[in-house]
């Protein structure tokens, strides 16, 4: 866990290795994830009105990718430092919605994210 920025950023949770992942707040108080798949590290921005609710795919407001060749998977501060400097590079998603997410839909993009885990 690292310590909140005066902005405040702050990782919550990480898990380092090749596998590396975890999810926190940015700058502006959004809730993001990240994983480590081969030699790429993406980042998801979700809408800022989540509350405690698990986010799902249709949540997703901005993303990022980037090869992690050059940082060390295994140092939990190379990491961090990596998804701080990778946030403000973030693409908002082409039809990303800010309002309401019909209940069909956040169980249909949780189910894709578990089968996509297997």
């Amino acid at each position: 866990m690292t310590d909140r920025t005066p902005a405040g950023f702050g990782i919550d949770d990480i898990g380092v290795g090749p596998f590396a992942h975890g999810f926190g707040t940015t700058d502006d108080g959004h809730p993001f994830a990240f994983r480590t798949r081969g030699a790429t590290l993406s980042v998801q921005v979700y809408r800022a009105d989540l509350g405690e609710a698990v986010p799902g795919s249709a949540d997703v407001v901005a993303h990022a990718h980037a090869s992690v060749t050059d940082i060390d998977l295994g140092d939990e501060r190379s990491i961090a430092a990596f998804v701080r400097d990778l946030l403000p590079t973030v693409v908002p998603v082409e039809g990303a919605r800010t309002g309401e997410i019909s209940t069909v839909r956040t169980i249909l993009g949780r189910i894709s994210a578990v089968i996509d885990g297997m």
